[in-house]
């Protein structure tokens, strides 16, 4: 190899590689001094992504537990509150049997009924001033409390309805659908293309139809079926269908499709004749529809009916009823809260061990190994300190060169 001064080739290897170790080495510092093994997008672009994707899961999930926390309190408090109510009703109890007696007079029993208006005076007050965060809790819209871990499908609404507490509503009950009569519509006539329709429309297509359809063709006989109570419009298609009287004469029965699927649809057969001959006939038919129950629990007792608004001797036996009935109503809306509580409880179980298991996925790529940073940091200064030496050497080799021009 010849000797030469242009260009030191050696030294600008040498300066290469220092220039790489110096930048591992203040990469491993800052890994050391940070405790994050990615400080920069330049670090671990796609573990980057993925971590901050994860914290942003994390901090959904950390909310969502507080949420689920804060409505187990709003629950609580409406239980508490409930308990207190029933140790209204159970005095109540007691003045109502105490009144029915015959051997109190009627200024006894004035004062019985005195503390019985007291007591329904309290349970008003109760449902009307008990509140969490400001807002009432005894109301009948429900309070929807969220769970989700940030993305759109992880989300989980909880609509929970403690149930109004006044003096007309005391306790809740069950919830139950709606039943109305469904208005017979009129026939289309028939044709010698067409035969006649009669459409039932019902408010949605989960609704479910009850009574009597009778439908004769015609000046022909009426040939009736009876639907129970809870069949839907496709269980009365197939019931109508099946039947004899039906299909005997040329009747087809079908629900509608997309928009219309809430319509029931009685076909006729079309005319052979005179136009309007088989336009059908609905004498008779008696149909109602049933809307299915919601979520919204039922009323309670109403206390400011005339016969338990007041307690005297005569009305004593109707308020030791409307009490028992009252205090049973109570108990089921405690229970309505109570399984409510513990489905946020199990949430909030849920969204703490999810929040759990990312945190630690997230500390997987962010974390700095240590005992991995330690053993770069000891081969990048030994590195660096060889670097320099070599660097020294590289730059000395040249002056050789001047001994030559001696």
């Amino acid at each position: 190899m010849s000797l030469g001064i242009l260009n030191n080739i050696a030294a600008l290897y040498a300066q290469n590689n220092l220039d790489q170790t110096q930048s591992n080495l203040q990469n491993t510092l800052q890994q050391l001094s940070s405790g994050s093994r990615i400080n920069s997008g330049a670090d671990d672009a796609a573990g980057l992504a993925v971590a901050n994707g994860l914290g942003a899961n994390e901090a959904a999930l950390t909310q969502s537990s507080a949420n689920a926390t804060d409505g187990i309190g709003l629950l609580q408090t409406a239980d508490g509150a409930l308990s207190q109510v029933t140790n209204l009703l159970d005095r109540a109890v007691t003045l109502a049997t105490e009144a029915a007696n015959g051997t109190l007079t009627a200024g006894q029993v004035s004062s019985a009924n005195q503390e019985y208006q007291n007591i329904l005076t309290q349970i008003g007050n109760i449902g009307a001033t008990t509140n969490f965060n400001s807002s009432a809790v005894f109301s009948s819209t429900a309070t929807n409390f969220v769970v989700t871990d940030g993305t759109s499908s992880g989300l989980n609404t909880y609509a929970d309805t403690v149930g109004a507490l006044t003096r007309a509503s005391v306790g809740t009950t069950t919830p139950t659908g709606t039943t109305t009569a469904i208005t017979n519509p009129t026939p289309t006539a028939s044709t010698t293309s067409a035969g006649s329709t009669a459409t039932f429309s019902l408010g949605a297509a989960a609704d479910t139809i009850s009574g009597t359809l009778s439908v004769a063709v015609g000046s022909g006989s009426a040939v009736s079926v009876t639907l129970t109570a809870g069949t839907t419009i496709a269980q009365a298609v197939t019931a109508l269908n099946a039947d004899s009287g039906f299909s005997g004469a040329g009747l087809v029965v079908s629900q509608g499709t997309g928009a219309n699927a809430n319509k029931l649809i009685v076909t006729g057969p079309v005319d052979s004749g005179t136009p309007g001959t088989n336009t059908l006939v609905l004498t008779g038919t008696s149909l109602s529809q049933t809307t299915p129950a919601g979520t919204t629990p039922g009323a309670g007792v109403d206390f400011t009916a005339s016969n338990v608004a007041t307690l005297t001797a005569s009305s004593a036996s109707a308020v030791l009823s409307a009490v028992n009935t009252a205090i049973a109503d109570v108990a089921y809306q405690r229970g309505s809260i109570g399984a409510d509580v513990n489905e946020l409880t199990s949430a909030s179980a849920v969204a703490s061990s999810e929040e759990v298991n990312l945190a630690s996925a997230q500390n997987s790529i962010m974390a700095t190994d240590y005992g991995q940073a330690a053993s770069n940091l000891s081969k990048y200064q030994i590195l660096s300190q060889t670097g320099i030496s070599a660097l020294a050497q590289a730059n000395s080799v040249q002056q050789e060169v001047l001994k030559l021009l001696q």
